[in-house]
C-alpha cells in the first residue's frame, strides 16, 4: 500500500506535466505572435505579470496532503477544523500565493492538494505550517518543486467567475 501511495503524487505531477508539454508541443517562443496559424497574440504584459519565462511556464511547489496521525474522533472539533483549514486556504488564496488546491474522492491517505504560486520548497512549507489541520496532526504535507503553465496564476481569477458559495460559508 506505501508503494502505491508514494506513486499517486507522481502520477498527479506527470498528468499535469503532460497536459501542459501537450499543449506547447511544437510551439516555439516569438516576440509578438506565436505562428502565422496561430491567431493568439503574445501578451508580454501578461507573461510579466503571470512570472512565464519564454516558453509559457514557471516554477510552482506541489504540496500533497495526507492523513496525519492525530484523528479527532469529536465530530464538533473536527467540523471547527475543517473550517479553519478552508479559511486558510482562502487566505492562502487571496494573497496569490495559493494557485489550487482541493480533495480527492474517496477515503485514502492522500486527502487532497494545492499547487503554491512561490518562489521556494520554504516558502511553501512556511505556509502549510499556517494551516490548523497541520499545527494539529491531522494533515501533513509532502512538497514538490513543479514546472508548468504560467497562465494557472490566473485561474483564481477566472474560477471566481464561476463560484456561486465561498468555501467558508
Amino acid at each position: 500500500m506505501k508503494k502505491t501511495a508514494n506513486i499517486i503524487p507522481m502520477l498527479v505531477v506527470l498528468t499535469l506535466a503532460g497536459i501542459t508539454l501537450s499543449c506547447n508541443q511544437g510551439k516555439e517562443p516569438v516576440e509578438e505572435t506565436n505562428t502565422e496559424t496561430d491567431s493568439i497574440t503574445y501578451d508580454a504584459a501578461l507573461a510579466a505579470a503571470y512570472g512565464a519565462d519564454d516558453y509559457g511556464m514557471k516554477k510552482y511547489v506541489f504540496a500533497f496532503l495526507y492523513r496525519g496521525e492525530n484523528r479527532s474522533a469529536d465530530s464538533a472539533r473536527a467540523m471547527e477544523l475543517q473550517m479553519k483549514h478552508l479559511e486558510n486556504i482562502k487566505r492562502m488564496a487571496e494573497e496569490g500565493k495559493l494557485v489550487m488546491a482541493g480533495p480527492f474522492f474517496g477515503n485514502q491517505d492522500m486527502r487532497g492538494i494545492y499547487i503554491f504560486n512561490v518562489a521556494s520548497i520554504e516558502e511553501a512549507e512556511a505556509l502549510t505550517n499556517t494551516d490548523p489541520a497541520i499545527q494539529e496532526g491531522v494533515l501533513r504535507m509532502e512538497l514538490m518543486e513543479w514546472y508548468g503553465a504560467a497562465a494557472l496564476v490566473g485561474l483564481s481569477e477566472l474560477n471566481q467567475k464561476v463560484t456561486k458559495k465561498s468555501i467558508t460559508e
